[in-house]
């Protein structure tokens, strides 16, 4: 991979749910957690991955390019309209390999998650969108994946922004090292941060770490950057965290951090499955099965925001 740069997975334009007023949302590529919830599993790897969308295929109609860029990753029956890949196989390939690989298709049933981008092309890109954000108040919002995970290149992509006038959001976890956080938020003027559970076993259960780094970043966060706007997060997520009294705990956390003294807001997030065919795309299945959240149970903790003091100003339109 390119010195100086990092792999992007996807550059979102006209947001309007990861920040304030319409944003441009760059995806970075590798978290250090596995939420079986997580709508962006092919963010989750730090290398890149080839997905594969069989509606998409034309090997009923006698393509084989794929096969033959790739034979030993690909396995096709006679008139088929479809093809299996061999993920495993794909894992010994280098980016070049897996770039020739997914330019075969014709017909883009194969895509390339994750391509090397400089700073400077990421900022090109984002600036094309400059005029929404000037009339909006949007910006530039780094998510993933995990972006602190990408310090120094992270660093780099926010101050460049500030350079060119536009304005910086980060979406995280909040499980790096505080030095990769303090670093960031020289340079943001807007985090959201995930504060899932407040329970560390169950924590580490759900999604291979406890939560003491998380909770501890975000003490250190308010401490250190009161004046920076935080809005907070929680998935509410099936037999993960779906009670009152899981985000009672996180509500009281958070005042007592200081609530909106310390610019903090909340917000609960529904959960959905709309990144279901993502896993089947990338040759994996949906690790949280058939699980709905009760509405009526959502509908309560979203009250519970509310009257707390600290709903952010999307619950009021929810």
């Amino acid at each position: 991979m390119p010195k100086d740069s990092a792999l992007v997975f996807n550059i979102q334009h006209y947001s309007l749910h990861d920040g304030p007023g319409i944003r441009t949302i760059v995806f970075l590529k590798g978290c250090p957690l596995r939420c079986p919830w997580c709508s962006n599993p092919e963010s989750q790897r730090f290398g890149p991955e080839v997905s594969y969308v069989a509606d998409k295929c034309i090997a009923g109609m006698g393509c084989d390019r794929c096969a033959l860029a790739c034979p030993g990753a690909v396995h096709a029956t006679p008139g088929a309209d479809a093809i299996t890949l061999d993920h495993e196989q794909l894992d010994h390939l280098d980016l070049n390999e897996l770039t020739a690989f997914a330019k075969a298709c014709p017909s883009k049933a194969l895509t390339l998650e994750g391509r090397p981008m400089r700073v400077d092309e990421i900022l090109d890109v984002v600036e094309r969108d400059e005029v929404f954000f000037d009339r909006s108040g949007g910006g530039l919002t780094v998510s993933g994946g995990e972006p602190l995970s990408h310090r120094t290149f992270l660093t780099s992509l926010l101050a460049g922004a500030h350079e060119r006038g536009i304005s910086t959001a980060i979406e995280t976890c909040g499980y790096a090292p505080y030095a990769s956080l303090a670093s960031a938020a020289e340079h943001l003027d807007y985090v959201l941060f995930d504060i899932k559970s407040m329970n560390d076993a169950k924590h580490r259960k759900w999604t291979g770490f406890g939560n003491t780094r998380i909770l501890d970043n975000f003490r250190r966060l308010c401490a250190d950057h009161p004046e920076l706007p935080k809005l907070v997060r929680t998935p509410i997520i099936p037999g993960f965290n779906d009670s009152r009294e899981d985000v009672a705990a996180i509500l009281d956390f958070l005042h007592g951090l200081g609530g909106t003294d310390a610019n903090i807001t909340y917000q609960p997030l529904r959960y959905h499955r709309f990144g279901e065919g993502k896993y089947h795309a990338l040759g994996r299945n949906y690790p949280m099965g058939t699980v709905k959240l009760d509405d009526d149970l959502f509908n309560a903790i979203r009250d519970d925001a509310l009257a707390s003091g600290l709903a952010a100003e999307a619950l009021y339109h929810d």
